[in-house]
């Protein structure tokens, strides 16, 4: 397993002082989330959200002026790192705001789309988990756009550091050594590529050969628990939504978060 370490080699590793703690989890061992989201008014929080997406911000601008698009993206990732093989993955716990999730390359940019949701975090304080956050604004951004949702279950807890899930062992990013010679994945795994959510887009290996993606595909979202109708909707109905997936220039790609400097 490629480990975060091997990633950043500079980071300073912290685990020692949380391992078997509760000082890493702000709540408190008595907290209970199931709880205090009771307290929680959706109605404002809706409105709160509507507002931060129709707010270009000069850091960050929205593209045609509606952040919705970011936010869908941010919400589908959350979800999508989920898989059958072991459970592990998914949107029940806000993992993507810690390492490696955060600084995958198919994540890139995310970052910001927290960012923008922070005041929103803050004023709802403890009746609000980043896990429900993530997802809700993506559902709002649906609704701002006339889709109709089937509503929201509320009811996320939060991690508060990263966890051992074992991501594959490859160890550059978008490499794709998982695969027997059949092309059939091995392990747990349901992502293609290590540091993707599914597969490339690019086609298997970059190679644009459209059955080779097509059972690839198939293959992928079959580990994430989607039947071929799902599938459609997420990668050809996803993108459909503003310039969330707008190509660009390698060389206007900075640092990832874990990567960065500390200005």
């Amino acid at each position: 397993m490629t480990n975060n370490q091997y990633w950043w080699p500079e980071q300073l590793s912290l685990r020692a002082l949380r391992q078997h703690s509760s000082l890493s989890d702000p709540m408190g061992d008595d907290f209970d989330y199931a709880e205090a989201v009771q307290s929680l008014d959706v109605d404002a929080l809706r409105q709160d959200v509507e507002e931060v997406m129709t707010t270009s911000q000069e850091w960050w601008p929205a593209d045609y002026g509606h952040y919705g698009p970011l936010f869908i993206r941010m919400a589908w990732h959350a979800a999508g790192t989920y898989r059958i093989s072991d459970g592990r993955g998914g949107a029940g716990s806000g993992h993507q705001r810690f390492a490696p999730l955060n600084s995958w390359p198919d994540n890139a940019n995310l970052d910001k789309a927290r960012r923008l949701l922070w005041p929103v975090k803050q004023k709802y304080g403890r009746s609000l988990s980043w896990a429900d956050l993530l997802v809700y604004a993506g559902n709002c951004a649906l609704e701002s756009m006339g889709f109709k949702t089937f509503g929201f279950a509320f009811g996320r807890p939060d991690v508060w550091e990263a966890d051992d899930t074992d991501w594959g062992e490859e160890g550059e990013w978008l490499g794709s050594e998982r695969h027997d010679a059949d092309g059939e994945l091995q392990g747990p795994f349901g992502a293609d590529h290590m540091g993707l959510i599914y597969v490339n887009p690019e086609g298997p290996n970059a190679n644009p050969d459209p059955l080779a993606a097509a059972r690839y595909i198939r293959q992928t979202f079959k580990r994430m628990a989607m039947n071929d109708e799902e599938t459609v909707a997420l990668i050809a109905g996803g993108p459909t939504f503003g310039k969330a997936h707008g190509a660009s220039l390698e060389s206007h790609v900075g640092p990832e978060p874990e990567g960065a400097g500390i200005e």
